[in-house]
């Protein structure tokens, strides 16, 4: 087995501990694996976030970050402001129960999935 396909396999069993990870992670939380980041972000920012700015910090489209916003704003998580400066850009920024939720995230936990511990630490399980 050449490089390309063993790095090739090796992505393969990340992508299959993700999911485990994420099916853990919704059953323990009733969020996708995204829904989770979009707290995560909005917990490490100074402030309010466009649905732009989650995009890119998540790595999604922006049809596929406003519907990930949008799922956490319908389970009360997240809430939409209007901006200032333009009053036609939303941002978004965690609600009481959004942080209620993250909190019981960290100090909950799911199990990592083994071959992602070397990659997490000890923060596998808690939103870091």
């Amino acid at each position: 087995m050449g490089p390309s396909l063993g790095v090739l396999c090796r992505i393969r069993d990340i992508q299959r501990s993700v999911a485990a990870f994420e099916q853990a992670f919704t059953r323990a939380y009733g969020l996708s694996l995204n829904e989770g980041m979009v707290l995560c972000s909005l917990s490490h920012a100074e402030h309010p976030l466009s649905s732009g700015q989650l995009g890119e910090l998540l790595g999604l489209s922006a049809s596929n970050a406003s519907k990930v916003i949008a799922a956490a704003e319908h389970k009360g998580l997240v809430e939409r402001s209007l901006g200032t400066a333009d009053r036609r850009q939303m941002y978004f920024a965690l609600t009481p129960s959004g942080r209620a939720l993250l909190a019981r995230i960290r100090t909950g936990g799911v199990e990592c999935p083994e071959l992602l511990l070397p990659l997490m630490g000890s923060g596998c399980g808690a939103a870091q």
